[in-house]
């Protein structure tokens, strides 16, 4: 019977249950101890602190081991590993920012640290997390394995056992593993820099024994939303980290003066709340409400914003009202240091660019950003589209691939899913057509959907030239909530000037958006407008891009131009005009605005 009224409960709420996940969200607002900071290292290209001689992996006590302390009791004895202040790197960050040595490593690196307690927890549950670690991580505490993950942008964490943690001198280990492989997400083949480490927070997290460790709120889907309504049913889902006999949440939204308490039996609950004088999310007011979740002697406190994001035929509505997104594609990088973005303060300043041009979205390429972009995107009004990184030629026929890619938007969709502004979930880029990789991306959608069907699900999908005819029949599109393409005309083929001529044909009656377009061009170098990697040819291809958007279909819907901020790319080697830096961004690495940038400003200040 119980099992029923479970099922009943899901049934009736827009927020379906996940499948079992151990990670726990919030980790801002639970009880922490950061782990950031200096970290020793050792680089281990033939990992010989993970294997022997034999390639067989070490037994956990083996002293060669690098998971273990080294310990020298006698001047005779052997040791070949240590750690110490010699070589050092910071965490969160990426290795190849920080010393020379690691600008083009792709391998594995052992992380290391100690660290103190002012008291062990008691009758508490600890857990390690990692907001993320590029790809692979190994993670070992005080001689124990605690686990493995794989992914390298987003987050995962491990439950330390009882007994295992001491007062004083914690010793820490993390193998992290940045090279590429063919089964992985995403594959050996890429278009941006392959920065390793531990990129992400660190941090310890002290829990009751049964605890909250996911949750989400957001309007009831299925009503209607306007400016001059104020009451609206906001319905939630609430895991427990394990099954519970009899237990109590209590929900507070205190400006709203919502405080309702709801029985937990089991390890879930679904719920409905009503509330009034409700202002909704939008560009133009980000309005965010302090939610506060009580359980078990925890409180848990977020900032939600509340809004409805869907399509009607060929237009995409927020709030009910048809919206243009007016776009720009970024990558989680600060180019002025050459490093991964990851701090609040980056997130300020690739956004501070993005307001500056008049854009209201942003599409975060190709991989889950770090939490700090979602949170600072809720806070500004702007509207985001997240993306796993499924991209271009993975392996679709392995199921083992199938179950990475699901398990990495799974991840990055329960991180993010109280997040106001994530409007859109991509389950890939440039993926080339065939039946195999449209049942792979079918089943992506499919799972998305099954976690969070609150939001629009889209694929960034290439689209042929024939003849000046660009026909959009990708079979994703049938699947997927709008039609979303990347475009170079005048780039990739042919010249800017094409664009005057150009037809476009959308099998789907569904929202158009352009995921991609742009030119590469080199800061500072002029010429005439034909002088390819110009600032002047980069500059002719956004107008003439610019006249070619505003006389599209009616169901052009918006567009996320390639790209804010040139890139690390080792794909890009001419030895003048690129340098390993892929040039389509309408900022350079140094943070000066290119002519093109001011062309898309003007064009997205003309739009409402």
């Amino acid at each position: 019977m119980r099992k029923a009224i479970f099922c009943l409960l899901l049934l009736v709420s827009n927020i379906p249950a996940s499948a079992q996940e151990d990670l726990i969200i919030n980790v801002d607002a639970r009880t922490t101890t950061s782990l950031n900071g200096t970290w020793s290292y050792i680089i281990d290209p033939y990992e010989t602190g993970f294997y022997d001689y034999r390639y067989k992996e070490r037994r956990e006590n083996d002293p060669e081991a690098y998971w273990n302390r080294p310990v020298t009791r006698n001047r005779w004895d052997r040791v070949e590993h240590g750690y110490g202040d010699k070589y050092t790197l910071q965490v969160p960050g990426d290795w190849n920012s920080q010393a020379e040595v690691f600008k083009y490593y792709e391998g594995s690196v052992w992380y290391q640290r100690e660290f103190d307690l002012k008291e062990l927890p008691e009758n508490k549950r600890v857990f390690l997390h990692f907001g993320a670690v590029n790809y692979e991580a190994h993670v070992y505490l005080n001689g124990k394995k605690l686990g493995s993950h794989k992914g390298g942008f987003t987050p995962f964490n491990f439950e330390i056992p009882v007994g295992l943690l001491e007062k004083e001198n914690n010793f820490l280990v993390v193998k992290v593993d940045n090279k590429r492989h063919p089964q992985e997400i995403p594959t050996v083949n890429t278009d941006w820099w392959n920065f390793g480490g531990i990129t992400r927070d660190v941090n310890l997290i002290t829990v009751p024994q049964s605890f909250v460790q996911q949750y989400a709120l957001q309007l009831a889907k299925n009503q209607e939303v306007n400016t001059t309504k104020d009451q609206y049913e906001l319905r939630g889902h609430v895991k427990l980290n394990q099954l519970s006999t009899a237990g109590n949440l209590t929900v507070e939204i205190p400006e709203l003066k919502v405080k309702q308490q709801f029985k937990i039996s089991g390890d879930s609950l679904s719920f409905s709340l009503n509330a009034k004088n409700l202002e909704l999310w939008s560009p133009q007011h980000p309005r965010l409400y302090e939610v506060i979740l009580s359980y078990n002697g925890e409180q848990i406190e977020d900032k939600i914003g509340f809004r409805k994001i869907e399509t009607q035929g060929k237009d995409i509505l927020l709030n009910g009202k048809k919206i243009f997104l007016r776009g720009i594609s970024i990558h989680e990088e600060i180019p002025q240091q050459m490093r991964r973005a990851h701090s609040k303060e980056d997130a300020m300043q690739l956004f501070g660019y993005v307001k500056d041009l008049n854009a209201n979205m942003v599409r975060l390429a190709h991989y889950p950003h770090n939490p700090n972009m979602t949170k600072v995107a809720d806070s500004l009004g702007l509207l985001v589209w997240s993306e796993i990184p499924v991209y271009w030629t993975i392996d679709f026929e392995n199921e083992e691939v199938v179950k990475k890619a699901k398990k990495q938007l799974r991840e990055m969709i329960i991180r993010d899913r109280n997040r106001a502004s994530v409007i859109i979930w991509s389950v890939g880029n440039e993926t080339p057509v065939s039946p195999v990789r449209t049942s792979f991306m079918k089943s992506l959608i499919t799972e998305a959907r099954a976690i969070d069907n609150s939001r629009l699900i889209s694929a960034a999908l290439e689209v042929g030239n024939e003849n000046g005819v660009f026909r959009i029949d990708d079979p994703l599109g049938e699947f997927t909530d709008i039609v979303a393409v990347n475009e170079y005309l005048g780039w990739y083929g042919g010249l800017p000037g094409d664009a005057k001529t150009a037809k476009w044909e959308v099998v789907y009656d569904k929202p158009l958006f352009f995921s991609e377009t742009g030119a590469g061009a080199k800061s500072g170098f002029f010429g005439d407008k034909e002088t390819r990697w110009s600032e002047d040819y980069q500059e002719w291809y956004y107008q003439e891009q610019v006249k070619m958007m505003q006389r599209m279909p009616d169901n052009f819907s918006g567009l996320s131009p390639w790209i804010l901020m040139d890139f690390r790319s080792p794909r890009r080697n001419h030895p003048n005009y690129q340098e390993g830096w892929n040039r389509k961004g309408l900022i350079d690495n140094e943070g000066n605005k290119k002519k093109a940038f001011f062309v898309l400003q003007e064009y997205y200040g003309s739009i409402e």
